[in-house]
């Protein structure tokens, strides 16, 4: 893939070659800030191992799940298993930015590095939910291998600014949605555990973020377009997980991830530390992509309003039938 850019040289052609030598340092900067930053936590301590007993199987002791031994609320139940098949499909992930970011120098050292604090992430999930008994065992294992036979094929994987501009997004999204699951799971083990992921998830966010603002610096009207189509076409890495539009609206209602917590609470914070909308010295193309993204933004901004409508009263008629 070429890319044309006017504001290094003229004419000067971008290749993603170009682009990930023209940032390894700053990823090195940035990998050291992250190393410094984060602390190893143990997934174990996490778990209430002394809740767990057998399944059946092997097991002559062993006990049949059911509903009523899980702690967590419905939507808790529903964002648990969403959120564990999404950390499960770690190695497709992991292909596709190795793919993508190389093996080597800094990029290398940093793929690495967040492969290994994703992996903590499905560990400790799948271990609580199974200790704990919050999901169906057997449904969750059916789920999660017909989730990872499907594989996954990123949306950005044709462009190295397209794919940081994507993960600079969902990193936040993924932070946001577990924070908010312990939130309504109504397990406080739960919550602390969650807490303890959406942390990691916030780092990776920061590190993609910097590196995006430094795209800025380099190659401003490529990485305004980048973020454009990025923002637009938005979706989960979890899309294709069985069931997944049905499970969405639940966590929607759930207030776990909806249009208003999308806008508010993953959009706007990382376009707001962009300045996104300040950014000058950009070409036509630029401007165009940079103008697109406020419209789209307003546009999304009134819909999560007619979203807020709707639930409040949603919540309103639920009240009223309480109440007789």
């Amino acid at each position: 893939m070429s890319i044309t850019s006017p504001h290094l040289g003229s004419p000067s052609v971008w290749t993603d070659a170009r682009l990930l030598y023209a940032l390894e340092e700053v990823v090195e900067t940035e990998l050291n800030r992250h190393l410094q930053v984060a602390k190893d936590w143990m997934p174990h301590e996490y778990v209430p191992f002394s809740d767990a007993r057998n399944f059946p199987g092997f097991f002559e002791d062993g006990e049949a799940w059911d509903k009523e031994q899980s702690k967590v609320t419905e939507v808790g139940r529903i964002a648990l298993v969403v959120n564990l098949l999404t950390e499960d499909n770690l190695p497709s992930y992991h292909h596709e930015i190795a793919t993508l970011f190389g093996r080597d120098g800094a990029w290398g050292t940093w793929v690495h590095r967040w492969t290994a604090e994703e992996g903590r992430h499905g560990i400790v999930m799948r271990d609580y939910l199974l200790a704990s008994r919050a999901v169906d065992p057997d449904k969750l294992e059916q789920f999660r291998m017909a989730h990872m036979s499907e594989g996954f094929e990123s949306d950005n994987r044709h462009s190295m600014l397209h794919s940081v501009a994507y993960v600079a997004f969902q990193e936040l999204a993924t932070r946001i949605s577990h924070r908010n699951t312990g939130h309504q799971s109504g397990d406080p083990v739960c919550d602390r555990m969650l807490s303890r992921i959406a942390t990691d998830e916030n780092l990776h966010m920061v590190f993609y973020r910097n590196l995006l603002k430094a795209a800025f610096e380099i190659a401003p009207d490529l990485t305004m377009q980048a973020v454009r189509d990025v923002v637009v076409d938005f979706r989960m890495p979890g899309h294709g997980i069985p069931g997944f539009e049905r499970a969405a609206a639940q966590m929607a209602i759930g207030e776990v991830y909806n249009l208003r917590i999308h806008h508010d609470d993953v959009l706007q914070p990382v376009l707001r530390f962009l300045k996104i909308m300040e950014i000058d010295g950009l070409g036509p193309e630029g401007l165009k992509a940079q103008e697109e993204l406020g419209l789209f933004m307003g546009g999304l901004d009134a819909e999560a309003a007619k979203f807020d409508e709707k639930l409040a009263a949603r919540k309103a008629r639920m009240a009223a039938r309480a109440g007789h």
